[in-house]
């Protein structure tokens, strides 16, 4: 992509109105633009790194479970016969259509999905099912502030689960718990499990995973163990019940827990050097709630002995928009943003230093042109601005990786590269750069 011809609206100024750092570095590297209080419009930059992040989810979701697509709007009816439509409170958005059916837009599906299984599964043959979606939710928050982090409108994943029984319904759980752990390492976070309260969803098994920031909106406490825990377990299959209980084990065997759930006498257990605590960002929450929504839908399959059962459930979301906003929040310096790889709108921003320099110009070009051809996803900039302009707007969109070239640097044969994340240069050959970026 040419800079010249984006459309990437940069703010010379942070913008006063934002009260953390994600929301700043969002607003001032134009991801994002506020349409009205607590909904925003993603721009290219924001909206590439959105699709990255709903990609991996994507990715590790299909290793356990099939995606379809609900709607955002619900009717009520479901809702009243889960008996959950006045128990859920004013964050739900009420509406009726023009021939008075109250409506709703879904702040999450468990409802919906049950009464769609309910109508096509009949026999235990059809079961253990995982199944989910990537939809825009929506909350009306009462003060909805943070950008992306507590806003009314956001993308979210949200799995469900079948079962024949309790033990089922446990090995579905394990399984999330380990892709949700696998999911976060590969967005180059870290993202600790912690017990949680079930609130409106229900159930009596819940874990919620936050990204340790300064700026989250829980207080965390968890054993140090987490640190050097292997919570992905390159490796484990699946399909292997018994490594992955052991795993759930190792998780819940360590005290971790946000200021809602924080128990002191387990806490002062911990050994106090293995103590830690600071804030933290919830991108994940995942749930078993067993029978409360079968049972009250009426969702009944023939077991293996001509018995009518009551499949068991769970409930699996990430907060897909949210976690862009965690990512910021997690990896930024006061330069702007520092972007994992594996999420970054581009991995490569590309500067001519002199955009009147006929040189400097048909190096970048040549640059630029074997960077796209080896699929290297390239931001260039080649805009006839100043170069300081140029390397500063390139900190800010944190691209992990950056080529300047300049005129001085090509008398010698070389162009720079720099590492965002390190702040480490060095001068190579066009050639040896390019190498080292496609590798």
């Amino acid at each position: 992509m040419r800079l010249s011809r984006a459309f990437l609206p940069v703010l010379k100024e942070s913008p006063s109105d934002a009260q953390i750092v994600s929301h700043k570095l969002m607003l001032q590297a134009g991801l994002i633009r506020q349409t009205s209080a607590g909904i925003y419009a993603w721009l290219p930059l924001g909206h590439r790194v959105l699709q990255k992040v709903e990609q991996i989810v994507r990715e590790e979701q299909d290793r356990i479970g099939q995606e379809m697509l609900m709607p955002t709007i619900q009717p009520a009816d479901l809702w009243k016969e889960s008996g959950r439509y006045e128990a859920y409170g004013p964050e739900m958005l009420r509406i009726e259509d023009r021939h008075g059916r109250e409506m709703l837009y879904g702040p999450t599906n468990e409802d919906m999905i049950t009464a769609l299984f309910r109508d096509d599964v009949k026999s235990y043959r059809d079961l253990p099912r995982m199944l989910y979606h990537i939809q825009w939710k929506f909350r009306d928050e009462v003060r909805p502030r943070f950008g992306v982090m507590r806003g009314r409108e956001f993308l979210m994943k949200d799995a469900y689960s079948f079962d024949l029984d309790e033990e089922g319904a446990k090995k579905s759980y394990y399984r999330q718990l380990l892709a949700y752990l696998r999911t976060f390492r590969r967005m180059g976070i870290k993202a600790v499990p912690m017990q949680a309260d079930s609130g409106p969803i229900g159930g009596k098994l819940s874990h919620e995973f936050l990204v340790l920031a300064p700026t989250g909106e829980s207080e965390v406490f968890y054993d140090a163990a987490f640190d050097e825990m292997d919570l992905e377990r390159e490796g484990l299959s699946y399909e292997d019940d018994a490594g992955l209980e052991a795993l759930f084990e190792e998780v819940t065997s360590h005290y971790a827990a946000t200021d809602e759930t924080h128990d002191e006498a387990r806490w002062d257990a911990v050994a106090s050097a293995d103590q830690r605590t600071g804030r933290g960002i919830e991108v994940g929450h995942i749930f078993y709630f067993g029978p409360k929504y079968s049972e009250a839908m009426g969702l009944k399959v023939s077991g293996k002995d001509g018995d009518m059962v009551t499949p068991m459930m769970g409930s699996y979301g990430v907060g897909v928009s949210r976690l862009v906003g965690a990512i910021i929040e997690a990896s930024h310096d006061d330069n702007g943003i520092i972007w994992p790889e594996a999420v970054a709108p581009w991995k490569v921003g590309l500067v001519t230093m002199r955009a009147d320099d006929a040189a400097t110009v048909a190096a970048a070009e040549d640059l630029y042109a074997k960077l796209d051809a080896a699929g290297a996803e390239t931001l260039y900039d080649d805009r006839d601005e100043r170069g300081g302009v140029k390397l500063g707007g390139m900190d800010l969109m944190g691209l992990p990786w950056q080529v300047i070239i300049g005129p001085r640097g090509l008398k010698n044969g070389v162009v720079e590269v720099k590492n965002r994340r390190t702040g480490e240069r060095e001068e190579l050959t066009p050639e040896a750069a390019l190498a080292k970026l496609t590798a």
